[in-house]
């Protein structure tokens, strides 16, 4: 089996686009639909053809262009079934276990809620590789717009359950501020000042940091490591439960 291409640009403010292709196939696709010209710009400049557009979850930075990009290529568009019609042009409805192909590449379907209720992870696991939109970021998580703190702090404990090596896309530049976030609750962790230093380096030279990993993030991400009690301590939540932790992170972010 030929290796899946995975190419990675930015686009909108802080977004991260990302199309895959499958060599043998030609199959194309997009994960979210930040910007549809900006995705027609990369696709041109590839020489592929968009055949399938895969939905984390409704917002409208990760499916604005899901209408202009389905009426250009008459792509199929698969999304999460909880989140029903807020995915535009949704043409099969994804829920946990589901199986998405591209070529003879797979994506497993993990439902993370939190961000949003509906929210989607699409893993692949022979490649090693997660796309998970707004679940899990670069040393940091989304908002919790809709789940709850339990729900998200499942979610989050299902990634970190990955293997470390996986490969973690996710579709935001907010690496740096999560730096900074971090670094209040956890002061003393010898890898996160180490990576916020190379964080810092990266960034100046004009590059992304994302993709990241889940051993990286284990090591230095907060939001994954709400039931470690260095944070807890730092929190002072001594005793409390991790998804108590996780919520007092999610809004102490939230504020900072």
């Amino acid at each position: 089996m030929a290796q899946l291409i995975i190419h990675q640009f930015p686009c909108l403010q802080d977004n991260y686009g990302f199309l895959i292709h499958d060599p043998v196939s030609g199959e194309t696709a997009t994960i979210d639909t930040p910007d549809a010209d900006e995705i027609n710009r990369q696709l041109a400049a590839k020489g592929w053809q968009l055949t399938q557009i895969w939905n984390t979850h409704f917002h409208w930075d990760h499916t604005g262009g899901n209408t202009a990009l389905k009426e250009k290529w008459d792509c199929k568009i698969s999304g999460p079934i909880a989140e029903g019609d807020r995915i535009p042009g949704r043409d099969v409805d994804l829920q946990e276990g589901d199986v998405v192909s591209l070529g003879a590449h797979q994506a497993t379907v993990l439902e993370t809620p939190g961000h949003t209720k509906g929210h989607i992870v699409f893993y692949l696991e022979k490649e090693s590789v997660a796309f998970v939109g707004d679940t899990l970021f670069s040393l940091g998580c989304g908002r919790m717009f809709e789940g709850t703190p339990d729900q998200f702090w499942s979610s989050l404990s299902r990634l970190r359950d990955l293997p470390d090596d996986t490969t973690i896309y996710c579709a935001h530049e907010y690496t740096e501020a999560n730096a900074r976030f971090a670094l209040t609750a956890e002061p003393e962790n010898a890898a996160l000042l180490t990576r916020i230093e190379d964080v810092k380096k990266l960034r100046l030279a004009g590059q992304a940091t994302v993709p990241t990993t889940i051993g990286q993030e284990k090591q230095t991400n907060p939001f994954l490591r709400a039931d470690f009690q260095t944070i807890k301590d730092q929190l002072n939540l001594t005793d409390a439960p991790p998804a108590r932790v996780f919520a007092e992170l999610r809004q102490r972010k939230d504020h900072f």
